[in-house]
């Protein structure tokens, strides 16, 4: 019996038994496309920079458990060793440097899950959510033990917080809510949008009072919500489908929001949830994450352009460096860690991780590696509370990383 997130495939839209194994077993191509779609889309597959056939099998056994038919698998790897073999398709650029990294590495239990957006909480223990499997799971860094907490169905969690009082919050991107989980008692409660044109709640943060800021970018809006009360808020960006992603909170208390669908940011003032547009320079820039440095300065990952940006509110100067793979890289997710800038280039195999030093202006990048495998991608990363790891992830091979710089 094949299971992936948990769930027997058994008497779904494949069965990997019988009749079913029996009409696939000779066509590698049909075999693969009803295993792999059951989760994602085999454009996944097409678009990817191929793989040895040792590095096919290290991949898949983090998305699916063939342990059941292992005929099955043997002719799923033929194929795709075969047909997709290694390339310098969406080849990445490395740009060495001084800097040397440590990565560690967890693959989470449940397969297929998605794993993403790893949190730290105040006893050490990282947090992460599966968004594919309705998940929510902790790790315990000292030991290696893991928990997950299974979510209500159809929850979706998009990414995952830790409140003020060490309860752990998650975004219900499908279900339309924000959840959270009591740590000692396991309970989970949810708090539904008030308006249903409020579908995908996305990123969130909470502020120094307490109070938990999220963005909903398919419904173009930005949220509040006070905890204490239940009370939801919601404001809908000035631009159409300018997409709201990112978001982080100021020293000052503003909130920051990044544009995934338009060339701006969203400058929301925390009081009034009035919200100011910052155009940036070029049509095609998409913004999917920003980060706040110690001196009030906007760094945002310009997707859509291949680009590193940083917006000074001050005096209202922008300014990009290319990224070192090229147009196409995709930046995506970003942190200010250690005094630099890290972000990584989704749009490349390797995926890769990417460090910019902001004094020298000068790039250092390394390959994200999963047990051997450059698979991607990392989507959200934060910087450890005591400020010496920077926590990513690898969705498609099941993993949650911790980095932190070789002494």
């Amino acid at each position: 019996m094949v299971r992936i997130a948990g769930i027997s495939l058994v008497g779904l839209c494949v069965t990997l038994s019988g009749a079913a194994a029996a009409q696939t077993s000779t066509d590698g191509r049909a075999l693969t496309e009803a295993v792999c779609s059951s989760c994602h889309s085999t454009r996944l597959i097409e678009r990817s920079s191929g793989y040895s056939r040792a590095h096919w099998e290290k991949l898949l056994a983090g998305m699916v458990d063939l342990s059941g038919a292992p005929e099955d698998r043997t002719v799923i790897l033929d194929y795709l060793a075969t047909h997709f073999s290694p390339s310098d398709n969406r080849a990445a650029t490395t740009t060495p440097g001084p800097l040397k990294l440590n990565m560690e590495t967890w693959m989470v239990p449940t397969l297929g899950q998605r794993p993403r957006d790893p949190v730290e909480a105040a006893d050490g223990s990282i947090w992460w959510v599966g968004q594919w499997g309705d998940i929510l799971g902790r790790i315990d860094p000292k030991t290696g033990a893991m928990q997950e907490y299974n979510l209500p169905p159809g929850a979706k969690p998009h990414s995952v917080e830790i409140g003020p009082d060490g309860s752990v919050w998650y975004t219900g991107n499908k279900n339309a809510t924000l959840g959270r989980l009591d740590t000692i008692s396991g309970e989970i409660t949810e708090f539904p949008m008030p308006d249903p044109a409020a579908r995908d709640p996305h990123t969130h943060v909470f502020n120094e009072a307490g109070i938990l800021w999220f963005s909903l970018q398919q419904s173009n809006m930005i949220g509040r919500l006070d905890p204490k009360t239940g009370d939801i808020r919601l404001v809908t960006a000035p631009t159409p489908r300018s997409r709201p992603y990112g978001v982080k909170i100021a020293a000052d208390g503003t909130v920051w929001v990044a544009c995934n669908g338009s060339n701006c940011l969203l400058r929301v003032d925390p009081n009034t949830m009035d919200v100011t547009e910052i155009e940036l320079p070029e049509k095609g820039t998409h913004v999917r994450r920003l980060d706040i440095d110690a001196d009030g300065m906007i760094w945002w990952v310009n997707s859509g352009l291949g680009r590193l940006g940083r917006y000074d509110p001050a005096t209202g100067a922008i300014r990009e460096w290319p990224s070192p793979s090229g147009s196409k890289s995709h930046p995506y997710a970003i942190a200010v860690y250690k005094g630099a800038i890290w972000y990584n280039e989704s749009g490349v195999r390797p995926d890769m991780l990417v460090r910019f030093d902001p004094v020298s202006e000068t790039f250092q990048s390394w390959p994200i590696a999963s047990d051997g495998v450059y698979a991607g991608i990392l989507r959200h990363m934060r910087v450890s509370g005591d400020g010496e790891a920077l926590l990513i992830h690898q969705t498609a091979s099941n993993r949650i990383m911790r980095v932190t710089v070789a002494d």
